[in-house]
């Protein structure tokens, strides 16, 4: 409801109330804005206490609540509007938790059922009723938990996830034998069943039953291709309780939403909070509430999730908190911590975020060695090929900036001789050799190449441009650094390389236009060049490098 709508609804008998409530109204929306959940909620409190009825103020504080991640308020808010005939899915979530914290079972149960009627036609609903079912029935004692996982799973092709959830019962209820047959026969298929598939794994293993847990590794390993997923990188937790089995569910689905494109921030923060609050020691719990909370612009929040004082992180949590340590500014400090977690772990893929977050660091030395450090880890398949020449030119790229151009330059024709198709290589040798005019007629040929292979791209457009303006052919010049310009209108670089070719081709005033515009993008060196450009004209001493 919008704010003057609220403002409306606010009783009439008391105006030093409706005053005050209207300013904490006004204050809520502000936080609310601001990303400042706790805020809005401690303002919205405020306007409960003059006006506990006011139309949409109970949905609105557990919507803040669970942003916040203050289960009392939200359990206050869900009971109030359930019990008040509003049985909206969060609050249905919000109560079925509390119930399994307490462990009371048949809160949950009715809970679960609470929503029946429109259940059926609701996909996220569906998603939970089984698995959360299974699990209530597990710390119910009932006999054969596990039927309602079985009842929506379709024989014939049988869902991987559900089958192994039917598994995890299994083993919570003592029966071994059961589920190490039932996870023998599984065929990993997705991302979700090998994530589920390791919890399987370490919770076989606490049981005694290692060669089960060879074999269902094994296949994990043959399912994800080797890849480095960084929820596969968690340490194993077994998984035993219904709280424990409903927060990996939640958790899961929670990672699952917020990959699908195009989704928003609100639900996977709801499932992930659940799952958090459910079992706040899992630690793909704990990494999926951090991404949710990041993306819903909570970086601070994120950022706590990962300082537990006294307790080590799992290395690829580390290397997160330092991306976010990075995102927030305190790269000195970033660097460090990225560099420790990369010792911990043999992973290639923290290395490759090592590198990312040295190169943001602004330190060169640490920067080169984490490129050849991830070099050095690189085997001979294709992807590593690629991933060779990619670090290679970085490598260069570091050299130049340096102006050691001897030594960039062998790393470049390592690049192009490892990688002679990839167009961003060929740009880039024949750019950097270009603009300091070595190699001329190789460097065009290269970027000519390049342009062929992908002529949509503005960068490599540009750079043909400048040759062909270095070279004398200023009318393909124009053309192409105009078309270059439109594809990155905000591309100081490009607008500047434009203006010049202008100027050679006797269209100064668009060439004068095209500096003011660049001008507006500039750093310090070149916003000193286009001045002086737009006090003399173009010159050899100001023309672009």
């Amino acid at each position: 409801m919008a704010l003057g709508a609220l403002a409306a609804a606010l009783p009439a008998e008391a105006a030093d109330d409706n005053g005050a409530a209207l300013n904490a109204l006004v204050r809520a929306r502000l936080a609310e804005e601001g990303g400042e959940p706790a805020a809005a909620l401690s303002a919205l409190t405020a306007v409960s206490s003059v006006a506990p009825d006011l139309p949409g103020l109970r949905g609105r504080m557990l919507e803040q609540a669970i942003e916040a991640g203050d289960l009392d308020a939200a359990r206050a808010a869900a009971l109030r509007l359930w019990t008040g005939g509003d049985r909206r899915f969060d609050a249905q979530l919000v109560l079925i938790v509390d119930a399994m914290r307490r462990s009371d079972w048949k809160a949950a149960r009715d809970y679960m059922a609470g929503r029946s009627d429109k259940a059926g036609a609701d996909t996220i609903g569906r998603l939970i009723l089984p698995t959360v079912n299974a699990w209530i029935d597990v710390g119910a004692r009932e006999k054969l938990p596990e039927r309602h996982l079985i009842a929506v799973n379709n024989r014939l092709r049988p869902e991987p996830s559900l089958s192994l959830q039917v598994a995890l019962v299994q083993l919570a209820t003592q029966r071994t034998a059961e589920a190490t047959t039932l996870t023998d026969g599984i065929m990993l298929t997705d991302r979700t069943s090998q994530l589920v598939g390791l919890r399987v794994a370490a919770t076989l293993e606490r049981a005694g039953q290692r060669d089960a847990v060879e074999r269902l590794r094994g296949r994990i390993a043959l399912a994800s291709g080797q890849r480095e997923d960084p929820m596969l990188l968690l340490p194993d937790q077994p998984v035993s309780t219904p709280r424990a089995g409903t927060a990996l569910w939640l958790g899961l689905l929670a990672d699952g939403l917020a990959r699908a494109p195009g989704g928003g921030s609100k639900v996977p923060l709801l499932f992930a909070r659940a799952a958090h609050w459910l079992n706040d020691r899992d630690w793909a719990v704990r990494a999926t509430l951090i991404e949710a909370l990041d993306r819903n612009g909570q970086q601070a929040e994120a950022m706590a999730l990962l300082d537990i004082g006294g307790t080590e992180l799992p290395p690829v949590l580390a290397m997160r908190r330092a991306e976010l340590m990075a995102d927030a500014g305190d790269l000195p400090g970033a660097a460090k911590l990225a560099e420790a977690a990369a010792t911990q772990s043999d992973a290639r893929s923290l290395l490759v975020r090592l590198a990312d977050i040295m190169r943001r660091s602004n330190d060169p030395k640490a920067t080169g060695r984490a490129y050849e450090r991830l070099e050095a880890a690189l085997g001979d398949g294709e992807g590593d090929q690629a991933l060779r020449g990619t670090l290679l030119i970085a490598r260069a790229e570091l050299l130049l900036q340096a102006d050691e151009w001897d030594a960039a330059r062998r790393l470049m024709e390592k690049a192009v001789a490892l990688r002679p198709d990839d167009a961003s290589v060929l740009n880039f040798a024949g750019y950097s050799a270009l603009e300091r005019r070595k190699d001329v007629k190789q460097s065009l040929a290269r970027i000519e190449m390049a342009w062929v292979k992908e002529p949509q791209n503005a960068s490599i457009a540009d750079s043909l441009g400048w040759a062909y303006f270095l070279t004398g052919r200023t009318d393909d010049a124009v053309k192409l650094l105009e078309t270059a310009q439109r594809g990155e209108p905000g591309n100081a670089v490009i607008v500047e390389h434009l203006g010049d070719a202008y100027w050679q081709a006797g269209r100064k005033f668009q060439a004068r236009y095209n500096w003011r515009a660049a001008a507006l993008l500039a750093e310090a060196e070149m916003a000193m060049r286009l001045e002086a450009k737009l006090r003399d004209g173009l010159t050899p001493a100001n023309t672009a490098p």
